[in-house]
């Protein structure tokens, strides 16, 4: 086992990893930028070195400074969590010329699966169903435009490097696709460095569900369940549940096992993620996988008791798997809300300040990972995200109504900070998510009822 891990990360998973890290008797390293000395991690660890000024270009984005850190306090390993450097080929390759362990897959797969082209290739080679579409890149808007027409529109246009909800756009009509497809390819250029794109069938109405996979260094592959993350806001989450409300076990099976098979074939180590879309007809298709620990990962853990951080940690140090995927589903339900620092009336704009009151919710079954407390300052430069509530119930009605009363419990004030609770509060009202009948039109399907009542409270006001 390592002596030392650095944490190459901010914010609540950077005391995430930090904490696993501390109960396996590992020392801990913090980096921080400029913004982030007074952080909760930089509290927290036994050791923490300044890395640059606020920008993540100059700070949690610069390998030099993060190899120079492991260097300087003896790391003999870092943890990328997610996010910033967490899928870079480049970042692992250059940890392993310096003698440092990546906690993470393999430079080489992390690129291998990165390209989304070349993760598709691969994946429908073992089986894994696929919507109809470009396996490759298209390079022209010519065989793109072919493409749409034969498979019919909708479709949307994705970044070869794209990920995290960037880099696609949705085209309705074939007189709208050359023009989004410059668009799209020059965008692409601009956030990735790579102008590649690919074409697939868009699915207006659809469900998002993953698959989260253990793979350790001796070919041992296993599956933990689904999560549901079907409550989006441009492509990003906001809610996610185990088990997915609704779907049969027979197709959760198979799920896992096309996940297995998949991570096999590319040679996966560590903690990932497969993401499928479900089709209102019940056939799912891959999408990508994530090569690092996600988000959402305390669903599983709640639902499983598998600490899935330290597991990363165990595969990276050469141990072989010692979880077992449950011969059954698990009882009970999971549900997370992400706790952003957002503005959910005005398009989830962003809203740092100051936090002058800071107090999470608590009680029975209730789990709260965050940075967040009294006096920490919100910063402008990174992640609205402030903390994670996740919550654990015997039924899903049960957990929604949990964690209902949870939400309404955290109180975070300051000026000019809003969070998204109420909104998620709406969204756990919603009678198509409390029956779980609900696909990824939800948040704007809510947004828009919310406009309309407090239309009609502001005209009631008036009068």
């Amino acid at each position: 086992m390592f002596s030392k891990v650095l944490i190459a990360n901010r914010g609540e998973i950077a005391l995430r990893v930090a904490r696993a890290c501390r109960e396996l008797g590992i020392g801990v390293v913090a980096v921080y930028s400029t913004a982030d000395r007074d952080s909760a991690v930089v509290r927290y660890a036994d050791e923490s070195v300044h890395i640059g000024p606020e920008a993540a270009r100059d700070s949690y984005l610069s390998i030099p400074a993060l190899i120079e850190a492991a260097r300087r306090t003896g790391a003999t390993a870092i943890h990328p969590g997610y996010g910033f450097l967490s899928e870079d080929p480049d970042f692992a390759e250059v940890c392993r010329e310096n003698g440092i362990v990546h906690i993470g897959p393999p430079a080489e797969v992390i690129a291998r699966l990165g390209d989304k082209p070349a993760a598709r290739t691969l994946m429908a080679e073992v089986g894994l169903p696929m919507l109809p579409g470009s396996l490759g890149p298209l390079p022209t808007v010519a065989a793109a435009q072919e493409t749409a027409d034969e498979i019919g529109y909708p479709v949307i246009i994705k970044a070869a490097a794209g990920g995290g909800g960037r880099g696609m756009r949705i085209v309705h009509e074939a007189d709208e696709f050359a023009a989004a497809y410059r668009e799209t390819a020059a965008g692409a250029q601009l956030l990735f460095g790579d102008s590649r794109v690919y074409v697939e069938r868009y699915l207006p109405i659809s469900r998002h569900v993953e698959i989260q996979v253990l793979a350790d260094q001796y070919g041992e592959v296993i599956a933990l369940g689904e999560r549901d993350c079907s409550v989006q806001r441009r492509h990003q989450k906001l809610i996610e549940e185990s088990p997915a409300p609704g779907l049969p076990a027979e197709v959760v099976d198979r799920m896992q096992q096309v996940a297995v098979a998949g991570a096999k074939a590319a040679g996966y180590v560590g903690a990932g993620t497969f993401e499928f879309l479900l089709a209102p007809d019940g056939a799912f298709y891959f999408m990508e996988v994530n090569c690092r620990i996600q988000v959402e990962h305390p669903v599983t853990e709640m639902m499983t008791g598998v600490d899935l951080v330290a597991e990363q940690i165990r595969i990276a140090a050469g141990e072989p798997l010692t979880v077992r995927p449950p011969g059954t589903r698990p009882p009970g339900a999971a549900i997370e809300c992400r706790i952003n620092a957002e503005d959910a009336a005005r398009g989830f704009v962003p809203t740092p300040g100051v936090l002058t009151e800071f107090v999470p919710a608590g009680g029975p079954f209730v789990r709260v990972d965050t940075h967040g407390f009294p006096g920490y300052r919100v910063p402008a430069g990174y992640d609205s995200l402030l903390a994670k509530l996740i919550v654990w119930a015997p039924t899903r009605a049960e957990a929604v109504r949990r964690m209902d009363r949870a939400l309404a419990e955290f109180r975070v004030e300051g000026p000019g900070v809003r969070t998204t609770s109420e909104f998620l509060r709406d969204v756990l009202h919603d009678p198509e998510f409390r029956s779980g009948t609900h696909s990824s039109d939800i948040v704007g399907r809510v947004l828009e009822s919310r406009k309309e009542v407090l239309g009609v409270s502001a005209a009631a006001a008036e009068r």
